[in-house]
């Protein structure tokens, strides 16, 4: 069987043209988003992957869910899935056009790790200074863990910065054993 990120790619990249000739990545961005969830949960996932359920019944409970939130563009893409029987790639296909997306954008997102909560004012600093080393915009998530003790870690792409405490304390240690 082909990679999932194999078959993922080909769709995306035609979402993508499509969102972009028609001005609308961010409005497919979050229908991705939001199909993305509705595949990802387990009742609905065990409903997709049910062989006895017929197709349209499947497009039917997903148009249903999404109501008016998705645009009639979006619902073909849905039956496509549907048809070739590749619905559950959509999580991937959402990963692979957000990655499209940030490219053309010329931004990434970064995930900053702190111990304790910090305010708008020094999480702007810190994205303020990514921007001027990466020389791109800079879209950051804050999660708080107690455990690096101090400091940060910043995850950018494959880029981390760890300037936790805890990191520089395993530092230490490995070369005080060196």
């Amino acid at each position: 069987m082909a990679e999932i990120s194999t078959i993922a790619r080909p769709y995306a990249h035609a979402i993508f043209d499509l969102a972009k000739d028609q001005k609308k990545l961010n409005d497919w961005s979050e229908m991705l988003k939001l199909l993305s969830g509705v595949v990802e949960n387990d009742s609905i996932k065990s409903v997709i992957q049910d062989s006895k359920i017929l197709e349209s019944d499947k497009e039917k409970l997903l148009f249903n869910i999404c109501q008016k939130k998705i645009s009639s563009e979006c619902e073909n893409l849905i039956k496509l899935l549907i048809e070739n029987k590749r619905l559950l790639v959509l999580p991937f296909i959402s990963d692979a056009f957000e990655s499209l997306k940030a490219n053309e954008e010329n931004s990434v997102s970064a995930k900053i790790i702190v111990a304790t909560k910090i305010t708008k004012k020094e999480t702007d600093e810190i994205v303020k200074n990514l921007e001027k080393k990466l020389n791109k915009k800079i879209e950051a998530s804050v999660e708080i863990d107690e455990s690096i003790l101090g400091g940060s870690v910043i995850t950018v792409g494959d880029t981390v910065i760890d300037a936790s405490v805890k990191g520089q304390l395993q530092s230490l240690a490995f070369s005080m054993k060196a």
